[in-house]
């Protein structure tokens, strides 16, 4: 009789431990867990920080704003954003927000959104580990207007033991990149051909995207200072991006700086187009030649997507 007390229990006792480990919080950090350390090792903003604020911002991806607009951090939209946006009720009346093509991509925005704005900047001098110097940092910064957000942050972490992704597997500090104030410091400036002044940092990390070199633009950089600091011809550079003449570039744009592949990498065959999106701005997110897509695909010349059309990014063997 008492063994089969025992064994009752038990079972009682892993279906509450199976209860615990399947709640809304507990997926959330099972699916976005590895995607927080890979941003983490790309930008410098603890796993940790990533999580917590996504799931204090999307409800655990629960929102409307996650569900309908793969918004996960309550980013708005502000002048320099170009994509698709939905509006909701905040601080004021129908504001704009960001709506994303991915969840994956809400993540790499939110971690340029912070490292490339001025007022977060100091941010990424503290310690990796330092979760509570984050929170209230963010705060302070003024990435929040509830005064207890630095306190939920921190409650979230803890609760959910989330410091845990901010060390590798044996404990060990994770390698994230120079903080950006100390990049600004290593600098050298130079004056174009034109005359112009440009300033740009001897550590800054170069990125690869389907085998292909590329850089973040920069505040007040231009294609003319990226080709000279790189000794590119300006209209090879232009040529990398798919350009003919220069454009107004904008903070954290991808500027390749090499010659793109003819087809995209393995996994990603083909693209369907959602709305306001341009040929070129799917050629520039997976690296990929524009005049190369438009031969493969057999499209006539001045072709404009429409939502819903499709196009074959690589052959299928």
């Amino acid at each position: 009789m008492k063994n089969r007390i025992l064994i009752l229990l038990l079972g009682l006792a892993g279906l509450f431990a199976a209860a615990e480990g399947d709640t809304a919080q507990d997926r959330y950090i099972a699916k976005y867990s590895s995607i927080a350390i890979s941003e983490m090792q790309r930008s410098g903003i603890p796993a940790s920080i990533t999580l917590a604020q996504g799931m204090l911002e999307s409800r655990y991806g629960l929102s409307s704003m996650a569900t309908d607009g793969n918004n996960h951090f309550g980013i708005k939209c502000h002048r320099d954003w170009k994509g698709k946006k939905m509006y909701y009720d905040d601080d004021a009346p129908h504001e704009c927000f960001r709506v994303y093509r991915s969840a994956e991509e809400s993540f790499r925005d939110h971690s340029d959104f912070l490292r490339y704005w001025d007022r977060y900047k100091p941010l990424f001098e503290l310690d990796p580990t330092d979760y509570k110097g984050w929170a209230h940092g963010l705060k302070k910064a003024g990435y929040a207007t509830d005064p207890a957000y630095a306190t939920k942050l921190i409650k979230i972490i803890e609760q959910y033991k989330l410091y845990r992704f901010d060390t590798g597997s044996a404990g060990q500090a994770v390698a994230v990149p120079t903080a950006p104030l100390v990049l600004e410091k290593q600098t050298v400036t130079k004056v174009t051909a034109s005359g112009e002044r440009y300033t740009y940092s001897l550590n800054r990390p170069l990125y690869k995207r389907n085998g292909v070199r590329f850089v973040y633009s920069q505040p007040g950089e231009t294609w003319e200072s990226i080709a000279q600091t790189y000794n590119l011809f300006l209209k090879e550079l232009l040529a990398f991006n798919d350009l003919s003449a220069p454009e107004p570039l904008h903070r954290g744009t991808v500027v390749y700086l090499q010659r793109k592949k003819r087809q995209s990498a393995p996994g990603m065959e083909m693209y369907v187009f959602s709305e306001g999106e341009c040929l070129r701005d799917v050629c520039q997110r997976f690296a990929v030649r524009q005049a190369s897509v438009v031969k493969l695909n057999g499209l006539p010349e001045g072709w404009t997507p429409q939502e819903g059309d499709r196009v074959i990014l690589r052959k299928v063997k």
